[in-house]
């Protein structure tokens, strides 16, 4: 009887960003489909998420997919729930409520390939600084571009796992690097997401590279952008709208609720919602056509298409977690919409 390998995934309780984790289960004559893989549990206490005395947390298998890098490998995406079957107050996903999948996410995932040794990304000379930003964005060459043999391996695994990557390029400094993924469902979105940086952390290993989320790991002082993770979204009223009016009212919506979208959108935003390198300042909103120095871009591609497409939310940062990041968007465009359809 073949056996499988399925490596469980989840997120711990460390504040204020969450670490992903995960351990190996042995499954004799495995089908490969969700339904089948077990509910878990793991120690709590080890991660932040239950005393010692009550440890035990239990991983409800959410998303699973082929891992190419094993034998027989399956990587299973899970909720923590808590003894009793309800969710952890560390589950973000649980919070999501989009049960018709009616909300389309593309998040735009940004980082930094980071050396250990030198404390500095890849690229970067141990001592001093390289050239300005401004030949490193979509770049080719070993002058510009640094870390490629990993960002392509990333991008063969993840393809060869079933995820619905859409792209890849360099960003604008040295070592820093982005991919994209999209999914109908805001939820498997998410899934998506932190399946990849499972991935790219795990590749990372073998190079001796760490994977640098920080969203200004360089310093608010560093003439260099920070990392995002723009969230692009649209839901039936955003793709069918045909109207300027409509996406001014949803748009508009996000105005009154700054403070909450922030508080999920990733620690340390101020470092980069400066209003500087292409953002806008952390206590101000704002929303353009096509200005990626606001809050929220209209993509020229929604006006050329007759008002008829999706919304990038730029503030989200790179540490940030889609499913938090979801669910809020999710919350303030559900209010609007209920607005416009009266």
């Amino acid at each position: 009887m073949a056996k499988s390998k399925l490596e469980y995934i989840w997120l711990d309780g460390y504040k204020p960003t969450q670490s992903l984790r995960s351990k190996t289960k042995i499954e004799g004559d495995f089908s490969g489909k969700l339904e089948d893989c077990p509910m878990w549990s793991f120690d709590g206490s080890s991660t932040e998420q239950a005393p010692g005395g009550s440890s035990d947390c239990l991983l409800k298998p959410v998303f699973i997919c082929p891992d190419p890098q094993r034998k027989n490998g399956y990587l299973v995406m899970c909720e923590v729930l808590n003894a009793d079957g309800t969710p952890h107050e560390t589950n973000g996903r649980a919070t999501i409520d989009d049960d018709d999948n009616d909300f389309w996410f593309g998040f735009e995932q940004e980082y930094f390939l980071w050396d250990p040794e030198t404390n500095k990304p890849l690229g970067f000379p141990a001592e001093g600084e390289p050239a300005p930003q401004g030949p490193y964005y979509c770049s080719v060459g070993a002058k510009n571009a640094f870390g490629r043999n990993i960002i392509e391996e990333h991008l063969d695994v993840c393809l060869d796992a079933g995820l619905n990557v859409e792209g890849i390029n360099a960003e604008v400094a040295p070592g820093q690097w982005e991919f994209q993924i999209f999914a109908k469902g805001a939820q498997e979105a998410g899934d998506q997401i932190w399946v990849a940086r499972y991935l790219l952390e795990r590749i990372g290993e073998s190079y001796d590279v760490a994977i640098n989320w920080h969203c200004k790991p360089l310093g608010v002082d560093a003439d260099w952008n920070g990392s995002g993770m723009h969230a692009n979204f649209s839901n039936t009223a955003l793709r069918t709208a045909g109207s300027k009016d409509v996406y001014d009212a949803i748009c508009q919506s996000f105005a009154p609720v700054v403070k909450e979208h922030i508080a999920v959108y990733g620690a340390d935003n101020h470092l980069r919602l400066t209003g500087k390198h292409e953002t806008q300042s952390i206590d101000q909103f704002s929303y353009g056509i096509s200005d990626r120095g606001a809050s929220i871009r209209i993509p020229i591609a929604t006006v050329e298409r007759g008002w008829k497409g999706w919304l990038e939310d730029r503030r989200p940062n790179s540490a940030a977690d889609p499913y938090k990041v979801a669910a809020r968007i999710i919350k303030t465009v559900k209010s609007a919409s209920e607005l416009v359809a009266a």
